[in-house]
């Protein structure tokens, strides 16, 4: 028998290959940022969910990713002016990886044009006795929807603050008990294990028992 070439990694092995991501939301201040080890095999449609799940978006609007003056994202009968874009389902991130550290633009809601900066490092193997994507760090919660992006969000926050503002009981009411330096991670985790479940029954069909 021939033993198996060392160098040439297995389907787990890429399968289990993880890498840590940071997201945070651009001008954000003080910032608004999650940690989460990422699998590298997943598309980039997958980070894009693993993204909404862990910052605490609803996933209401379109987005997309910009690496390397590349766009990928959704396909669109009408590019509405935007670059010509790959399909994101059809792109493995490992595929857009860069050696070191990989930043990638990554928008969402183009009304609103919340802006995410996600960094890429320390790509290894991961443990196969956990689940990926994880939930590792973060702080502060994600704004609401439909806000006005950055600046209307700050801005609203600012009128809650102010009882004298004419619109004050209106965004207080909107808001309805909204604490921007909370962050809850119980959904945060929840969303993203049910992400890994679909990598799990992924991974069962990859590593199938021998026949005896």
């Amino acid at each position: 028998m021939t033993a198996r070439s060392t160098d040439r990694p297995t389907a787990i092995d890429s399968f289990l290959q993880i890498a840590t991501l940071r997201i945070e939301l651009k001008d954000s201040n003080p910032p608004i940022w999650r940690l989460v080890e990422v699998p590298t095999s997943v598309t980039l449609k997958v980070l894009h969910d693993i993204v909404q799940a862990a910052m605490g978006w609803f996933d209401y609007h379109l987005w997309e990713m910009r690496i390397d003056g590349q766009t990928y994202g959704l396909p669109m009968e009408d590019d509405w002016g935007t670059a010509p874009r790959k399909i994101a389902a059809r792109v493995r991130l490992r595929d857009v990886l860069a050696p070191g550290t990989t930043t990638i633009a990554y928008s969402y809601d183009f009304g609103d044009d919340w802006q995410h900066t996600l960094t890429l490092s320390d790509v290894r193997q991961g443990d196969p006795a956990l689940a990926y994507p994880r939930f590792i760090d973060g702080e502060r919660d994600c704004p609401p929807e439909d806000c006005g992006g950055i600046s209307g969000f700050y801005d609203m926050l600012e009128i809650r603050s102010d009882p004298t503002h004419e619109q004050h009981a209106e965004i207080n009411d909107w808001l309805d008990g909204y604490d921007p330096g909370e962050l809850d991670t119980l959904p945060i985790e929840a969303s993203l294990a049910r992400i890994a479940a679909r990598r799990n029954a992924a991974a069962k069909r990859i590593v199938k028992p021998k026949a005896t």
